[in-house]
């Protein structure tokens, strides 16, 4: 195995590797009601591997590029898809685990077991617990949205660049029967001039002979 070849094999394992820690930690904000500060851990951690992901598959593509491999150009254009669907999925998963959070900080809002100040403070502060959530959220969101617009960008930049490829592929192999035609009828040419050469040859042999046995043919008159 060269070492093109290895590298590219730890690059994939490390993104199938990224991946699947991704969806997990996907599942565990989809399931997440509380508190706040589990589900922003969670996010951070989802943040760091989704970056992770984007690095790799970033080399990836950069392999293709050195390698001008159109396979490779393939695998990096399925590669950014399935991240785009990961991220969509993570907005997802935040927007759900916001609300379960939310729906559980007003039915504790609702329950009668504290005096009225208690209850009155107790709201005020998770009014303003609610209002850092949801500015963090939303700038986890807009984060988020502009990975994905990134993403897909690439990605359309990358699919203009294979059929940039494939365009070029298809003209080389017009130019390619264009030029074999060619040689062909050259190969023809040649062998037809070889044939015309070699019967000028022998032509020649025979006038020759033939011009040795006139001369031969009048000494000999004229000396006998």
């Amino acid at each position: 195995m060269d070492s093109s070849t290895y590298i590219l094999d730890t690059i994939r394992q490390e993104i199938t590797e990224n991946n699947l820690q991704l969806k997990a930690l996907i599942q565990d904000i989809d399931e997440c009601i509380g508190p706040l500060i589990e589900l922003q851990a969670l996010n951070n951690a989802g943040r760091s591997k989704i970056s992770t992901l984007r690095k790799l598959i970033g080399k990836l593509g950069d392999a293709a590029k050195e390698n001008k491999s159109t396979e490779l150009e393939k695998e990096v254009v399925l590669q950014r898809e399935q991240l785009a669907n990961s991220m969509d999925s993570f907005k997802k998963a935040n927007l759900k685990s916001m609300l379960a959070i939310e729906k559980g900080a007003k039915e504790e809002l609702l329950k009668p077991k504290y005096p009225e100040s208690i209850v009155r403070q107790r709201q005020k502060r998770d009014k303003e617990n609610m209002a850092t959530m949801s500015s963090n959220v939303t700038d986890q969101l807009l984060s988020i949205s502009r990975q994905l617009a990134d993403t897909t960008q690439k990605s359309a930049a990358t699919l203009e660049s294979l059929v940039y490829s494939s365009d070029s592929v298809t003209g080389t192999q017009e130019e390619l029967k264009v030029t074999s035609g060619v040689i062909g009828q050259s190969g023809k040419l040649l062998a037809k001039y070889g044939r015309r050469e070699f019967t000028d040859k022998i032509l020649m042999c025979f006038a020759f002979a033939f011009f040795i046995f006139c001369v031969l043919y009048i000494v000999q008159k004229r000396l006998f």
